[in-house]
């Protein structure tokens, strides 16, 4: 069972393990035995937050919904059309205007 956070008003603030479905309602103060309702006593600091830990919590709240996906367009990793970068050919082209692949795969044949 989790722990929630209540604060009486005459004794101040105590955690109680509770179940989830009767986290809402209010819990009798362990000293005094009144009725405390529920307070959220810690907040995350996000001013105080490393600047990594803050990019990569906020990269999980926006992602929470829908899993953040790698392949856009469906195409396998270091494709030329999504990579974004510039592969320069490995092609090279015979004065009589053939070309070769010399490095790629020597075996096959080209068409």
């Amino acid at each position: 069972m989790p722990y929630y956070d209540y604060e009486c008003t005459s004794c101040g603030p105590f955690t109680e393990v509770r179940p989830m479905a009767q986290s809402a309602a209010p819990c009798t103060c362990p000293d005094c035995g009144q009725m405390a309702a529920r307070a959220i006593l810690t907040v995350p600091n996000y001013a105080m937050m490393d600047a990594g830990k803050r990019f990569a919590s906020s990269t999980n709240e926006r992602a929470s919904h829908e899993p953040k996906s790698t392949q856009k367009h469906g195409h396998g990793p270091g494709c030329s059309c999504c990579s974004g970068g510039n592969k320069k050919s490995r092609a090279i082209y015979r004065p009589d205007g053939s070309k070769v692949f010399p490095s790629a795969r020597p075996w096959m044949i080209s068409h």
